[in-house]
């Protein structure tokens, strides 16, 4: 039997997980929040259409940055990325903050923070999380940091709600959440530890480039089929998080109303991701992903075909929040388990990209189908059969999702 990895040296795995939860919690926390400042910035002469356009721009830029991203990561180092783009992140939510039109607030909210995003949320901590534990402990401690980067959504939307209803509107709420952009550095310094602990020697036929990594990554079915599923998580997640509010506020529902629910999903995720990394550990990681879209597809179905009160809005939220991050240490499982550490980060970010061409129509398409139909209900019906056919997929075709060739003699 050979060793599955050499020696390592004493490097406390705790400060790494620790600033990796904190800096997935702040960026993912600040991001999810934004949808509470639809209706408010619709009185400052910023139409519906110019906020998701900047949501969609915001997606699709990160999408894109992912991979180059990842790949700078593989080869820099997480420290130096990340604190990178905590600096980035909190100059896309100041340029929010001055905004007087949609040119300033697209700039903040779209590319900015979509750059910001990739050296900040979940490809790069999970990926740092990884390499700091055991493989057999690495599926439960992705769902811990998963777990933790709920908090923020946690904090930041009710913070938010609240000081847009009493203290002077959103751009003080947005300078609340210029502040805690500024706590991601050093959660960025912290999760930048994971540079000191080595990869395992490199394999026969091991990946040497980003270009080969890329193509190992594309001749996997298994790896093809949870990328295209990645693509219906994004769009679901980012309609709801965009959307829900302005949905509630047309049923007529307090605004704080959407403030508590994106905090009890995020209180509830931090079970949720937990349950799903720890079930992980236990059954096939494809299954229990194709399980997972089908369960929120139903879910979604369920809440949209009634009119929405605040028991049924809430109960909605904690089932979501079962559902919500849960997808994040299932698939990183999936791609640590099939390609190996070495180029996770990078093959972990081509599999997000088609996360966030999802999360660009989530946002992007949701809108024009209010302002073409003058509902949400075409929007919602999309997101639930595609999820179906989804969580259907991954299950029936996800099933080769064993190491490569080169790393099953040292995980036997």
């Amino acid at each position: 039997m050979l060793a599955a990895t050499a020696p390592r040296p004493s490097v406390r795995a705790w400060p790494i997980l620790l600033g990796a939860a904190l800096l997935l919690s702040l960026a993912m926390g600040i991001r999810q929040s934004l949808g509470l400042f639809m209706q408010p910035m619709t009185q400052s002469g910023i139409t519906v259409a110019d906020f998701t356009f900047s949501v969609a721009v915001q997606n699709v830029v990160w999408g894109l940055s992912q991979p180059f991203v990842g790949a700078l990561a593989d080869r820099l180092g997480f420290r130096r990325v990340a604190m990178a783009g905590s600096v980035l992140y909190a100059a896309g939510i100041l340029c929010a903050v001055l905004a007087t039109g949609p040119l300033a607030l697209i700039l903040g909210t779209g590319p900015l923070l979509g750059v910001a995003l990739s050296c900040t949320a979940a490809s790069l901590n999970l990926s740092a999380a990884a390499r700091a534990v055991p493989e057999h402990k690495r599926s439960m401690v992705l769902g811990i940091v998963s777990a933790g980067g709920s908090l923020g959504t946690l904090v930041a939307a009710p913070m938010a709600q609240t000081l847009m209803t009493t203290d002077g509107g959103w751009q003080v709420a947005m300078l609340a959440m210029f502040g805690l952009a500024l706590l991601m550095l050093p959660a960025a310094f912290l999760m930048g530890r994971a540079d000191k602990v080595p990869l395992p020697p490199r394999r026969a036929g091991e990946a040497t480039s980003f270009r080969a990594a890329l193509g190992e990554a594309l001749r996997r079915r298994a790896f093809l089929v949870m990328a295209a599923a990645y693509c219906v998580c994004g769009l679901q997640l980012v309609f709801l998080t965009t959307h829900l509010p302005s949905y509630l506020a047309m049923c007529g529902m307090d605004p704080m109303l959407s403030a508590q629910s994106l905090a009890v999903i995020g209180g509830f995720n931090i079970a949720g991701a937990y349950m799903w990394g720890w079930l992980g550990g236990i059954y096939p990681k494809h299954v229990m992903l194709g399980l997972l879209y089908l369960l929120r597809s139903v879910a979604i179905a369920a809440f949209f075909v009634f009119p929405p009160t605040p028991i049924t809005t809430l109960a909605f939220a904690a089932t979501m929040g079962l559902l919500w991050m849960g997808v994040a240490p299932l698939t990183s499982g999936l791609v640590a388990q099939m390609f190996g550490l070495r180029y996770m980060t990078t093959i972990l970010s081509i599999a997000f990209f088609s996360h966030q061409i999802g999360s660009f129509f989530g946002a992007w398409g949701g809108g024009i189908i209010l302002e073409m139909l003058g509902s949400y209900d075409r929007a919602w019906q999309i997101g639930v059969l595609i999820g179906l056919i989804a969580g259907t997929a991954q299950i029936a075709f996800g099933a080769d999702s064993r190491p490569t060739r080169q790393l099953r003699p040292a995980m036997a």
